[in-house]
């Protein structure tokens, strides 16, 4: 850390040494353990926790064996790879440790500072106390009986502030539930891809078995109908992947907005947190939520049953061979009564 050049600047040693010693994602002093990531740049534990749980949402959920993760250090972007320990696995900082046990030790009597607590930019002796109601944007008192809101609706800030982080908090627990729900319908996709290559295998295989034995007679039509299951299994396969493909789209977003709402929960200031929070995150979050809405296959699908044949006739019989299909029979009969009757 760069402690000299904050000194220069400010000129104030403790002031300088208190900006270095801030957590980049709660905005507070580094609580222990303090661990330092690949880049150098350090973050509370359970911040990195945070951190790691949003870009990895189904991490605690894969069961006894654990492959690790990956998320982005806020301060430079720089992506952090971690083993099957998460975050535990990170080297701690002693360093910046014994360094905030001095700190603490040193402004343990110091009085707290009026820019501490946001102030209003219209009246600077002023802190925001009230939360305006018709602007939804937090104020002053002066800006209530003087100022721009004097003719607005107010309520006590800490109301709004744990209604709000109510409302918010509900909407990320809708919104993880989501989530499961979407992963849960995409693992039910991939297994229907997966049985649908299944059974179509299955059916080239009895198809193959029957054709093999046959005459070389056999040969031409085996080609063409193992065409047309091929053809089936891929525009069956292509539509269950295109399936796939939205829902994943759906997770993504979901998962950057779950992201999103936890860095917001990390406010524990409320005029900070009604400042720092996206006016229609709620919204976002509710119209994310309805992901598991997307198209879905119908039950059975994936089945390949009607491409079987029955090849116990005679070899005169073979050329005419296909595909067990009422309605073609139909047609076939009624193109020979046709042609008997001219």
């Amino acid at each position: 850390m760069d402690f000299q050049a904050g000194i220069l600047q400010d000129g104030s040693p403790m002031e300088s040494l208190e900006k270095q010693l801030i957590c980049p994602i709660c905005l507070e002093m580094f609580s222990k353990p303090v661990v330092i990531l690949p880049c150098q740049h350090n973050l509370c534990r359970k911040c990195a926790n945070d951190v790691f749980q949003a870009a990895n949402p189904y991490w605690q959920s894969r069961g006894s064996v654990i492959s690790g993760g990956r998320f982005r250090c806020p301060s430079c972007r720089h992506e952090v790879l971690l083993d099957r320990h998460g975050v535990y696995g990170l080297q701690r900082n002693l360093l910046v440790e014994n360094i905030i046990d001095i700190y603490k030790q040193e402004c343990s009597s110091r009085p707290l500072k009026k820019g501490e607590h946001p102030m209003c930019k219209e009246h600077e002796d002023e802190r925001i106390n009230i939360y305006c109601v018709t602007c939804e944007v937090p104020t002053c008192s002066m800006c209530k009986v003087f100022g721009a809101h004097k003719d607005c609706e107010v309520a006590p800030l800490q109301n709004i502030f744990q209604g709000q982080k109510t409302e918010l908090n509900n909407c990320i627990s809708m919104l993880v539930a989501g989530n499961d729900r979407i992963q849960t319908i995409i693992s039910q996709l991939e297994d229907s891809c997966r049985s649908t290559e299944e059974n179509s295998e299955a059916a080239k295989r009895e198809l193959c078995a029957r054709f093999d034995a046959l005459t070389e007679l056999l040969e031409e039509k085996k080609s063409e109908l193992l065409q047309r299951i091929t053809r089936e299994q891929g525009d069956k396969t292509g539509f269950i992947q295109g399936l796939i493909c939205q829902y994943k789209e759906q997770l993504e977003k979901s998962s950057r907005l779950v992201e999103t709402a936890i860095q917001a929960m990390e406010e524990t200031g409320g005029a900070a947190f009604l400042m720092v929070r996206p006016p229609n995150l709620p919204l976002q979050i509710v119209e994310a939520s309805k992901g598991g809405r997307l198209e879905k296959i119908e039950h059975g699908y994936e089945n390949m049953d009607a491409f079987s044949v029955s090849l116990d006739h005679l070899a005169e019989a073979v050329r005419s061979l296909d595909f067990d299909t009422a309605e073609e029979d139909e047609e076939y009969f009624d193109g020979e009564e046709e042609e008997v009757e001219e």
